[in-house]
């Protein structure tokens, strides 16, 4: 079957792994030959589970290359290169349960037993540096130089000025397969975003991962950074990675969140109420960066706590009720640089447990500013190390994540920490070396 494929692609070159905590694709490239043979008993280094975004070991004892198994389903085009495709291997020995993708499939399993599937898109904003790999480096990552400094939110100028630039970025992300909505120019310097189209399960993870992976790679060969870093300083936005989300009726296809009434129906309130009680003690699944915390500042766009609303954007979860089939639910939390596996595993299967409880949402949140935070409502962490240590305690979590995934993926979010309390910046400098 997979040999098959691969002649229907017309793939002479297969790059074969999977996304680790830091979302990057760790590969193997190998022709296509060699990929079958690999193929007969595929291993991969087991150290994807066990190291942080700097690649360093943050736990774990023994290192080898752990049994995969390959989903045959996730192989689409690497435009990268002529003739060649990706494709997604897992893990499948010891180590499969901590894995982020491992961790989204049995949400969605869990969700077909209840009677569901799922359909998700994300939505992306990110920033462009006028700046390569080499002269951030050589500039220190300071004071980088700005793309689009002129550019103001939703500019139709923005958008005649670089149509050709935005265009080929758009033709780079669709010869990946990825479902694409829109791409156009957002708030800040060079802020653009980009609306992934709603796919199936564990597709619109991969589309969201893969889609930053190309248009970090596309910038880099012309010459410009695509940063999807939540907070670059004071002259930029902070950027988010949200999730959107629909339940469907595994019989029918029916949406379940339809509304003959146009308003957010019964079993999204519930899925809502789920997402309120869950998600403050497991926030660290779809905020996992020291950085991402930075986005949550005072003033910010970014929600502080599990509010909600129909349409409005200032609240974490935006429900968009409709009598059609495109009634969704928005989570406005994760930051753009979050894992896509465990943002909407973290989203799915709170919203799930909401279902199976029967819990009842609060009314929808009429002071909708981003910082305001309600009557009962739980403030999400406020750094790294308070919500990995949140995380790590809940019961909720391991119940429905598993403990081995909550122990292991809590360790990476305190080495991660660790790895930036001696850091100084230049502001901090400037504010106290004189005092």
């Amino acid at each position: 079957m997979l040999e098959k494929k691969l002649k229907e692609l017309g793939a002479e070159v297969v790059h074969v792994g999977q996304f680790d905590y830091a979302s990057v694709f760790r590969e193997r490239r190998l022709r296509s030959k060699q990929f079958l043979q690999w193929a007969q008993d595929p291993r991969f280094g087991n150290v994807l589970a066990l190291w942080d975004s700097a690649d360093s070991i943050i736990a774990g004892s023994s290192y080898f290359s752990e049994k995969q198994q390959i989903d045959e389903g996730s192989i689409r085009r690497h435009p990268a290169e002529p003739g060649a495709v990706a494709m997604i291997a897992e893990m499948s020995g010891e180590l499969k349960e901590v894995m982020p993708r491992m961790v989204l499939r049995r949400q969605l399993e869990r969700a077909e037993a209840m009677g569901y599937v799922v359909d998700a898109g994300f939505e992306f904003e990110f920033i462009l540096l006028d700046e390569t790999d080499i002269s951030v480096r050589e500039a220190g990552f300071d004071n980088l130089a700005k793309f689009a400094p002129d550019n103001k939110c939703w500019s139709g100028t923005t958008a005649a000025t670089h149509a050709e630039l935005i265009r080929n970025l758009e033709a780079e992300i669709l010869d990946y397969d990825i479902s694409l909505f829109g791409l156009g120019v957002e708030l800040g310097p060079g802020c653009l975003e980009a609306t992934l189209g709603a796919t199936r399960g564990l597709r619109a993870a991969d589309d969201a991962a893969f889609f930053r992976m190309a248009t970090q790679s596309w910038a880099r060969r012309n010459d410009l950074t695509a940063s999807f870093m939540p907070y670059l300083g004071q002259e930029y936005p902070g950027i988010g990675g949200h999730v959107t989300l629909s339940l469907k009726d595994k019989a029918t296809g029916e949406n379940q969140f339809t509304s003959t009434g146009g308003q957010t129906n019964d079993l999204a309130r519930t899925f809502i109420a789920g997402m309120i009680d869950i998600v403050p003690e497991c926030f660290a699944m779809c905020t996992s960066s020291v950085n991402a915390y930075r986005r949550l500042a005072p003033g910010s766009w970014a929600p502080k706590s599990l509010t909600w609303a129909e349409y409005t954007f200032t609240t974490a979860v935006r429900s968009v009720p409709a009598t059609n089939d495109m009634a969704r639910l928005e989570f406005r939390c994760p930051p753009a640089d979050c894992n896509p596996y465990l943002a909407m595993a973290l989203m799915l299967g709170a919203g799930l447990d909401g279902i199976e409880r029967g819990l009842s949402a609060p009314a929808p949140a009429v002071a909708a500013g981003p910082d305001d935070i309600p009557e009962g409502a739980v403030r999400f962490p406020r750094d790294l190390y308070g919500a990995a240590h949140r995380l790590s305690e809940s019961d909720n979590a391991k119940r429905l994540f598993g403990a081995p995934f909550v122990e292991n993926f809590a360790a990476a979010c305190l080495a991660e920490d660790a790895s930036l309390r001696t850091a100084v910046s230049s502001e901090e400098r400037r504010r106290y070396l004189e005092r």
